[in-house]
C-alpha cells in the first residue's frame, strides 16, 4: 500500500486550543486574550493589560500621552471590553506609564 504524504497543515488552529487549555481562567486573562480585538491594533500596540484586582484592570502604555488618552476613552472601552468578557465584569481601567508586554 502506498502512503501519500499530505501537503503541510498550520499549526495555528492546534497551538490555539492548547493555549486556551492552559490560559490561567482569571478575569486578567479573559481581558488579555480579548484585548486586541476590543481596542484595535493601534491601542494594542500601545498599551496592555498587565493586571486586575477586585474588578480595577491595570492597563500598562508605552506613554503618558498614551495613558491619558485611554483614561478618557475608559467608559466606552469598559463597555466593549465587559461585553466580550464572560467570566467577569470590570468596574475601572486604571491606565499607568509603563513598558507594555510584546505583541505577537
Amino acid at each position: 500500500m502506498t502512503r501519500y504524504r499530505h501537503a503541510p497543515r498550520s499549526l495555528v488552529p492546534a497551538l490555539a486550543r492548547i493555549q486556551e487549555e492552559l490560559a490561567p481562567a482569571t478575569l486578567l486573562a479573559e481581558a488579555q486574550r480579548v484585548w486586541r480585538d476590543t481596542v484595535g491594533p493601534d491601542i494594542a500596540g500601545e498599551a496592555f493589560p498587565t493586571a486586575e484586582r477586585a474588578g480595577v484592570l491595570t492597563v500598562s502604555c508605552s506613554a503618558s500621552v498614551w495613558a491619558q488618552e485611554l483614561d478618557l476613552m475608559a467608559p466606552v472601552l469598559l463597555e466593549r471590553l465587559n461585553r466580550r468578557l464572560a467570566g467577569g465584569k470590570l468596574s475601572r481601567l486604571r491606565c499607568v506609564t509603563a513598558r507594555p508586554r510584546p505583541q505577537a
